[in-house]
């Protein structure tokens, strides 16, 4: 007589309090980045924000965890999860159970709606079982949602050969002119970043970050070796900088800036080499450079950086988009009226 299957044990949601086994149980997800770090949610929480950290268990085990921001918006006040939740999507029980938990705490918090973007690769099968969990599609994007990454099981040569040969050419032009490289993780450092990044912003037409979110940032990351500045330097002036932070599996290059003079000697491509090369030390498998947008979406205000960053020769990452858990249907659809109609201003 064939034995009965074990029935698994009841799915119970706590909040988080160790950051330890935080870290420890995302971390050991290859595809969790930054996204579901506990510092991250540090940072918003220095900048005044309320925060969400849940776990999920059956007995004594994490099976699932999530955490969100509570963005207090004049457009709707809703809680924002962006790269998460972390779990077996296979696992049809734990994620209706998840998004259930997610809905509680939208409501608890007051939100008019909770914004996801999961951190699962898109396909006609993700969009469905949004569909099927009762999301809907967001009218605006969540963070990264199509990223641009190199396996760093690939050694420095390979990497090489798979760039564009301009890009080839300016490394080794970078190389000659003796342009140098360095490391910073003083929070003090993000001062000049941000003067820098006010430069950039005046010639790429974008919205600066305040030296405020910047500087918090890093500080948040930066004491436990996850934040990490690169500045390229030739004859002591500064070309270019990239704010890059590892956790897990992934490097990612979160923010980049380059001075007047940077556009004349490009520094940007040694400061990827070497933050390659400090990657795999460290035993990390990819190498993100954040967010591309389509080959073909030339209006796009991000379409140049995106050009750049294929140069390397990246595969191109597809996530599932984000996604909106309905709670206040009436103040819902002025949401989805503004941010339609800011996501088209933009050109983003």
């Amino acid at each position: 007589m064939a034995e009965k299957s074990q029935k698994k044990a009841e799915i119970i949601f706590e909040d988080a309090k160790d950051q330890e086994v935080w870290d420890e149980f995302i971390t050991a997800h290859p595809e969790a980045n930054f996204l579901q770090s506990w510092d991250f949610y540090e940072f918003h929480q220095s900048r005044g924000n309320d925060i969400v950290r849940r776990v999920a268990k059956r007995g004594t085990k994490i099976v699932a965890a999530y955490a969100g921001v509570v963005e207090a918006a004049k457009r709707g006040r809703h809680l924002a999860i962006a790269g998460g939740p972390i779990l077996d999507w296979n696992d049809r029980e734990l994620v209706e159970a998840t998004f259930a938990d997610m809905r509680h705490a939208g409501k608890k918090e007051k939100c008019v709606f909770v914004r996801v973007r999961p951190q699962l690769e898109l396909s006609n099968e993700s969009l469905e079982l949004m569909k099927e969990l009762g999301l809907k599609k967001a009218p605006m994007y969540l963070s990264v949602e199509y990223a641009g990454v190199l396996d760093l099981a690939k050694d420095e040569e390979e990497i090489k050969k798979g760039m564009r040969q301009r890009l080839r050419r300016a490394l080794r032009k970078a190389e000659k002119a003796g342009i140098t490289v360095e490391k910073s993780q003083n929070p003090k450092d993000i001062h000049e970043f941000y003067q820098i990044q006010l430069q950039t912003a005046g010639r790429h037409d974008f919205v600066a970050f305040s030296e405020d979110f910047l500087t918090k940032q890093f500080a948040a990351f930066a004491p436990h070796d996850e934040a990490v500045l690169y500045t390229a330097k030739l004859n002591d002036e500064v070309l270019a900088q990239n704010f890059m932070i590892f956790y897990g599996n992934e490097a990612s290059y979160h923010y980049g800036v380059s001075s007047e003079l940077g556009t004349k000697y490009s520094g940007a491509p040694l400061l990827h080499m070497e933050a390659m090369r400090d990657a795999r030390k460290r035993g990390v498998k990819r190498y993100s450079f954040w967010g591309i947008v389509d080959e073909d979406d030339t209006k796009h205000r991000f379409y140049g950086v995106s050009q750049f960053k294929r140069g390397f020769g990246v595969d191109e990452l597809k996530y599932t988009p984000a996604h909106d858990i309905v709670l206040e249907p009436r103040k819902y659809l002025m949401t989805k009226l503004i941010e339609t109609v800011r996501r088209k201003v933009r050109h983003v």
